[in-house]
């Protein structure tokens, strides 16, 4: 079976400088989501979005955009403004666990309000040609309150849904549940991707074994913590390449640039980096010592210094492993 992997929307880390910077050293993605646009009860799009959605930002990448709302005018007005840069499709936000959003009946909030999910989708297949594709969770207090959703959603040529298999009142604590997810296969109508804790190649393996009708695989978290893991699920490998270290200092220093140049300052470039590290450190060998020494920099030199020397450190213990492993094959 071909493997289509997506990138899930994380707000504040996968914005059009991101994207391009993965897209260009470790590949491996097929379709980008862009996050959300929320507008906040105005009709009017940001800037930053502007800036996000712009094609000329995302000229090498298949991008796809999304929504966070609960109100049938913004979701249309959205629809509107992306066809009119050029996009087919809309992503609809039904899954952001966090409780600014969910307090407010928007994300997974919105789940368990089959009644307002159908006025708007009706209101958006009525005045807009647009395609609507869906991100869930499998409910917000209960992981059933999908299954009740579903009635409404099969009313609806929806693209796909994709479904990061835990409740919003987790948030990311706590295991998947991949049995609720297993129900939502065999009860929805549409074409589900699946979402949530892809962290390895090992662990995606198990989730194809249990899942072996689901060909699309949204990959969010796990793509900032490790930006070489879609490329190592496209070629089934378990090493990492030769010139790992190498790669990854340069997408490091391509993505510092950017942040340099739009961020105001060295302390938001600094706390942007240390956001980014603490995904990063994971895929390295002693991430927790990792992100205190980043947190330690306040400067950008000392920042710098102390990249170098973690990629330093981090090539001495693969060079190690990698001698290890020659002498135990002796």
């Amino acid at each position: 079976m071909n493997v289509t992997l997506l990138s899930s929307p994380l707000q504040g880390f996968t914005d059009y400088r991101f994207r391009n910077a993965i897209h260009r050293f470790f590949g491996g993605i097929d379709t980008y989501y862009a996050p959300y646009i929320r507008l906040n009860g105005k009709l009017v799009i940001k800037n930053v979005y502007e800036k996000d959605l712009n094609p000329k930002n995302n000229d090498s990448l298949d991008i796809i955009p999304q929504v966070m709302t609960c109100n049938e005018d913004e979701f249309l007005f959205v629809a509107q403004y992306v066809k009119s840069l050029g996009y087919k499709e809309l992503n609809w936000n039904l899954g952001c666990p966090y409780p600014m959003v969910t307090n407010k009946g928007m994300g997974s909030g919105l789940i368990n309000d089959p009644d307002k999910i159908d006025r708007i989708l009706d209101k958006a297949h009525t005045e807009s040609d647009i395609k609507i594709s869906m991100k869930m969770r499998l409910g917000y207090v209960a992981n059933d309150e999908i299954l009740k959703a579903f009635s409404v959603l099969a009313k609806y040529p929806l693209k796909n849904i994709a479904i990061h298999a835990r409740i919003g009142a987790q948030l990311y604590v706590g295991s998947v549940d991949l049995d609720a997810f297993q129900k939502c296969v065999d009860y929805s109508p549409h074409k589900l991707y699946y979402n949530g804790d892809i962290s390895s190649v090992r662990n995606f393996r198990i989730l194809q074994s249990r899942f072996p009708t689901i060909d699309h695989w949204m990959i969010g978290r796990g793509l900032i913590s490790d930006p070489f893991l879609p490329m190592m699920i496209k070629n089934d490998l378990l090493e990492y390449p030769e010139d790992r270290i190498e790669t990854f200092s340069k997408f490091h220093d391509t993505l510092f640039s950017e942040y340099e140049e739009k961020l105001s300052g060295p302390k938001h470039v600094l706390m942007k980096m240390l956001s980014i590290w603490e995904y990063f450190s994971l895929s390295f060998s002693d991430p927790v010592s990792i992100v205190k020494k980043i947190r330690k920099s306040k400067s950008i030199d000392v920042y710098y210094d102390t990249v170098i020397k973690i990629f330093e450190e981090e090539k001495n213990v693969i060079n190690k492993q990698s001698i290890r492993t020659e002498y135990a094959l002796i």
